[in-house]
């Protein structure tokens, strides 16, 4: 049940009227009836189960973590909760991806060991729910988080249906106590949950989806394509994934506002970034967070003696991980690789950051930022390639031949059938999206005239009835 979809444009408003009209004790088993049909809505059936399993072997988990009396006894409880945790997601997301690259070495190797494929799981929403279980068992370990008794508002708390999908990862102290409030009517939370809604689905079906047309086309062959085709896809898919992604956080985040729960804000204008440390504190939010505290910082204490080189080396491991969370496949480990060589090479370059700036007479100004924001950008885009690529080969190709042939390497035919229309809505939606950015907030419309904010209004609606492209309706990272 995509959020960009006539199906949840409908179920929303009846889980909204049926959560309004029950009674407070009531209210969270309508929210956690409304998540597992959200769940089963996806024609999964193995999917509602291992979420089931995922709650239930949380649950318990941290209910043994605090009764366990010994450290001894609190660290085997947590190892059980967090090992079953990563097991499921292995077997949902990445045995296809071992039992493959296993046959691969076994042949290189000339071992004669039989390997059969294993089948393709779904694997939608696993990671973002599994990574949440596992840091409010750590929590719980580390004494942050007293763990929840009551079974209903914890799967709730695991399930809740705007953000199951694709985020945000919520921590337990940020979302459990909201889930026990009383609900009062709030106009404010109503109305600016709706704009936020619009507004993501604006971000998605105008910019991301208009983008892809052009992306899926490059990306789906890239080696009938060369030169400037290469780099302005590749730019245009940087746009795409953060229109589509942030699209669908608003839109999260503005269904979740609708039951007066706030959810955390993901993105914070990550293409604006100065550095690449910047651009992850800005990027999917919650999950910086996540890989932060719970796996850069052990690592970090534990290389401590080795200084700079033990920050870096965690930095790198970190991002590694990061890339294998996103998918079962060599193009993400690379791009995960990348980010942390990027991370790593800035920590062991700061101390002649400084230096460097001075020597060139630009220690400060706006052209220092401009060029720092160029840079990043710049290094971000690259490693997209290897997210976005259908294969390494593919990610090669498009690297090597990016910069060959100028003008010449443009297909001007398609980029004219893309129609003025479409490039004339393009230019529209980022000169708003540029606006409201500059703006800081789109909360900001508030503040202003009801003709000027009538006017957005009208503007965003009519460009989703018109320009969403219906043959593109799913999510970019509702795969992970």
């Amino acid at each position: 049940m995509p959020f960009n979809s006539l199906t949840y444009f409908l179920f929303l408003p009846v889980v909204y009227l049926l959560f309004s009209v029950a009674g407070d004790r009531a209210r969270c088993w309508v929210l956690f009836a409304a998540s597992m049909l959200f769940y089963a809505a996806l024609d999964v059936p193995y999917l509602p189960v291992v979420l089931a399993l995922v709650a239930i072997t949380t649950y318990g988990s941290g209910i043994w973590l605090d009764r366990a009396k010994t450290p001894e006894a609190k660290r085997r409880w947590l190892l059980i909760g967090v090992a079953v945790n990563v097991l499921i997601l292995v077997a949902m997301k990445y045995l296809p991806f071992i039992s493959e690259n296993l046959k691969a070495l076994s042949t290189l190797l000339s071992l004669d060991i039989p390997i059969r494929p294993v089948k393709t799981f779904v694997a939608v929403g696993v990671s973002f729910y599994v990574f949440q279980a596992i840091s409010y068992l750590l929590d719980v370990y580390l004494e942050i988080e007293k763990p929840e008794r009551h079974f209903g508002y914890f799967a709730l708390y695991l399930s809740f249906f705007p953000k199951l999908l694709q985020g945000p990862i919520e921590r337990a102290s940020d979302l459990l106590p909201q889930l026990k409030n009383e609900y009062r009517f709030n106009y404010d939370n109503m109305r600016f949950g709706m704009l936020l809604f619009t507004w993501g689905l604006f971000k998605k079906v105008v910019i991301a989806d208009r983008l892809s047309l052009y992306v899926d086309h490059v990306y789906s062959n890239v080696h009938a394509f060369k030169g400037l085709s290469l780099l302005l896809a590749t730019y245009a898919y940087a746009f795409q994934i953060y229109m589509d992604f942030s699209g669908y956080t608003d839109m999260a985040l503005g269904s979740a506002l609708l039951f007066n729960i706030n959810l955390t804000r993901n993105f914070d204008s990550p293409y604006l970034a100065t550095s690449v440390a910047d651009f992850w504190r800005r990027w999917h939010i919650t999950f910086s967070r996540w890989i932060l505290d719970y796996i850069f910082k052990p690592l970090q204490m534990q290389w401590r003696n080795r200084k700079k080189l033990g920050t870096a080396a965690a930095l790198l491991v970190t991002f590694l991980i990061s890339g294998i969370w996103h998918g079962a496949s060599w193009g993400f480990v690379v791009w995960g690789a990348l980010h942390g060589l990027f991370m790593a090479c800035s920590v062991l370059y700061r101390p002649y950051q400084k230096k460097l700036h001075k020597a060139l007479g630009i220690e400060q100004g706006k052209s220092l930022k401009l060029w720092q924001i160029f840079v990043t950008f710049n290094l971000v885009s690259f490693a997209w390639v290897f997210f976005r690529a259908n294969n390494l080969k593919d990610a090669v190709y498009v690297l090597s031949n990016m910069f060959l042939n100028g003008l010449r390497g443009v297909r001007w035919g398609f980029l004219l059938s893309y129609g003025t229309s479409e490039i004339s809505i393009l230019i529209i939606a980022l000169l708003l999206y540029a606006y409201l950015t500059a703006q800081t907030k789109i909360k900001c419309l508030f503040d202003k005239p009801s003709w000027f904010r009538w006017c957005i209004y009208v503007v965003c609606v009519m460009a989703i009835l018109l320009f969403s492209n219906l043959s593109n309706g799913s999510f970019l990272y509702a795969r992970f």
